[in-house]
């Protein structure tokens, strides 16, 4: 019997950057909903979102720089890159749906929007679970199914904000605006179902 050991041990620093990233997308996550379901102070609340943004902006760095130093990494460098970019990508969509309600001058908030909103809290607060579960490679399964359930629920949302918007009730710049709101909070949640396919991917390697 072959005895196999490492020479240099596993960098196990990632794990909690990664519980840090995830933690900063259910803050930005409940952030975007104050936003939408109180529609006051919308300049403080963008400005407490660039926070969050710029947050993990520094957690991408820290990840990324870490990377290029451990000669030992958990799992592989490709999806430590891949998971780092996705969560990365969650904050940049949700910053960029508060940043167009500013831009456009949106007067009011769609109902959908709120939707949407309390749907992307509880998949950003899934996937928190779920990068907590990455050291262990197992026991996923209840969090996947969750963020996938939210993410087609989010779906449902936002056809449905898109057959109001197009109900003729509104004026067409109305819909305009709203409409790249609306989407840009659905590309969050799709951005928090694509790191849950990531961790996903990781746990079958190590299987």
């Amino acid at each position: 019997m072959r005895l196999r050991f490492r020479l240099l041990p596993r960098d196990e620093g990632f794990y909690g950057l990664f519980d840090e990233a995830a933690a900063n997308v259910a803050d930005a996550s409940r952030r975007m909903r104050d936003l939408v379901a109180d529609y006051t102070d919308v300049e403080a609340k963008l400005q407490r979102l660039i926070e969050c943004e710029g947050r993990g902006d520094e957690l991408t760095d820290t990840i990324l720089r870490r990377l290029d130093t451990s000669f030992v990494t958990p799992f592989d460098r490709e999806d430590i890159h891949a998971l780092t970019e996705r969560l990365d990508d969650v904050v940049d969509d949700i910053l960029a749906a508060a940043d167009l309600l500013v831009l456009h001058k949106v007067d009011g908030i769609l109902p959908e929007m709120v939707e949407l909103a309390e749907t992307l809290v509880k998949a950003s607060e899934a996937n928190v679970s779920l990068i907590e579960k990455l050291p262990r490679m197992k026991g996923i399964e209840s969090e996947l199914t969750a963020i996938d359930q939210l993410e087609s629920e989010g779906d449902r949302i936002y056809r449905k904000s898109v057959a109001r918007m197009f109900s003729g009730e509104y004026k067409a710049f109305e819909v305009l605006k709203w409409k790249d709101v609306v989407e840009a909070i659905e590309n969050a949640l799709n951005a928090i179902e694509a790191t849950s396919d990531i961790v996903e991917g990781i746990v079958l390697k190590h299987a």
